[in-house]
């Protein structure tokens, strides 16, 4: 792979360049369309980790997503001045530097943006509610299952956010046509975190790219279109691993800080299952970083501090991310020439000694925030609002554009279906056959709800379920 190509700043749909008194790059012309798009805006009432939170202080999926974009734009630099300095790789010319940096920093606001309603558990729900319905619903007399061919029937059993957040902006965005946000295809490859298909997941490959899809069927022409112009082809862009990582190091650390603000976790907890965590494996770098979490927590006692736990961890969370930033930065510069030749298959974090510091707070994490009650009540409640919503409205479009006839609820609930959702529906329908086309009938479904937030999704379910009636 090439830098050259692989920061190509082409759209899928190309577009007079506006005149020399606009002095932004197209990547930074990316940065707006992002920043000003209702998609984005959504973020802010999407889940993170603690559903529907009151708490302004707790993260939603859009301060995550500003603080991925923040760590990302920092991996670039750090490796910008990598490449040039220590590996002095030749076709990377000094321009490109501020390119990457560019390209990362829209990615770290995208990557979140296809993610359903009530977090990581909307989409094992979709995944869950079709594994177990999709064989049972019939069009005509035959099972759906029968109709669609095995990768259409594969996406929606695989159903991932990173994947739909590739159809939002290539698709379902609607700024001008049905290209999306029409985006550089540079930053497009950095989104595709898995460059396969539903039918070539393979989770114990050995191979990171092929742990989940990358791209659904009926996006397979843009998915294509971007691979061939960065000159990816199916392997995995540089780029993905750097915000990869940021995407990591920014939840594993905020996590933590979150679940202690929220009483889930303990100053006490987390600094004794730090030190438990792997101990035959713990280096003299882990054992330093964690000490340094003691060292804090005696400067906000002698300062007098109201909260010193509280003090003691958002300190050292910051400083944790340094490390981890500095960690992936080398492990990239290591990896260089696999990476380049699209044979490294792990994240950079995988081996290092920050790497297992970033386990084991995704483990406490895990135990100590992600078990908790109300999180777990709550993750329930939103199980009948999936199973409520998908039921009903795919239920609606298998008979919508066909000859059957539809009952008037029916009708109705395609209505509810954003216009915009439907316009994308009607024109990339045209000339399909008639698999495909109930495949996209069901795809408008899970657009529809996945571009939901978490209160609009709620309250859908109330409202046609007759809880409430908003006048």
């Amino acid at each position: 792979m090439e830098w050259s190509r692989l920061l190509c700043d082409d759209r899928i749909r190309s577009y007079r360049k506006p005149s020399s008194a606009d002095l932004r790059t197209e990547f930074e012309k990316d940065y707006h369309r992002i920043i000003g798009s209702a998609s984005f805006r959504r973020l802010q009432d999407k889940t993170q980790v603690f559903p529907l939170e009151r708490n302004d202080f707790v993260r939603t999926r859009l301060t995550h997503s500003l603080e991925v974009s923040s760590l990302a734009k920092s991996l670039g630099q750090n490796v910008g001045q990598k490449i040039q300095s220590e590996i002095k790789d030749a076709s990377f010319l000094p321009e490109h530097r501020a390119a990457v940096c560019d390209i990362l920093q829209c990615a770290g606001l995208l990557h979140d943006i296809g993610n359903p309603p009530f977090g990581h558990f909307g989409e094992a729900a979709i995944q869950d509610w079709f594994k177990e319905n999709l064989r049972k619903l019939q069009l005509r007399g035959k099972p759906l299952t029968e109709l669609l061919s095995p990768q259409m029937a594969e996406d929606f059993y695989n159903f991932e956010g990173n994947t739909q957040a590739f159809r939002v902006v290539t698709r379902l965005h609607f700024l001008v046509d049905e290209h999306g946000m029409n985006l550089t295809k540079a930053l497009l490859g950095t989104i595709i975190k898995y460059p396969v298909s539903s039918v070539e997941i393979d989770e114990h490959s050995g191979d990171i790219r092929t742990k989940k899809m990358g791209y659904f069927y009926a996006d397979r022409e843009s998915f294509w279109d971007v691979q061939e112009a960065t000159g990816t082809m199916g392997k995995r862009h540089p780029l993905s691993f750097l915000l990869e990582a940021a995407d990591d190091i920014s939840y594993r650390t905020a996590d933590i800080e979150d679940g202690v603000k929220k009483g889930c976790l303990s100053y006490e907890t987390l600094l004794r299952e730090l030190g438990e965590y792997k101990r035959e494996e713990q280096g003299e770098a882990y054992r330093r970083v964690v000490s340094w979490m003691e060292d804090k927590y005696r400067r906000a006692l002698e300062k007098g501090y109201g909260r010193p736990d509280l003090y003691a961890v958002q300190n050292w969370i910051v400083s944790v991310q340094g490390q981890l930033l500095g960690s992936a930065t080398d492990s990239f510069a290591a990896h260089y020439e696999a990476i380049m030749a699209g044979e490294y298959g792990a994240d950079l974090l995988e081996g290092t000694e920050m790497g297992l510091l970033a386990k084991a707070l995704g483990s406490i994490a895990f135990r100590h925030v992600f078990q908790e009650r109300p999180i777990l009540q709550l993750e329930i409640g939103a199980q009948r609002i999936f199973e409520f919503l998908l039921e009903r409205f795919v239920d609606a479009v298998i008979p919508y554009d066909t000859e059957l006839p539809m009952t008037q609820v029916q009708e109705k609930l395609v209505a509810l279906i954003s216009e915009n959702y439907r316009r994308i529906y009607k024109i990339c329908s045209q000339g399909k056959d008639e698999a495909e086309k109930l495949y996209l009938r069901l795809l408008l479904v899970t657009d529809y709800i996945c571009g939901m937030t978490d209160s609009y999704a709620r309250d859908m379910y109330q409202e046609l379920n007759g809880i409430y009636i908003i006048r």
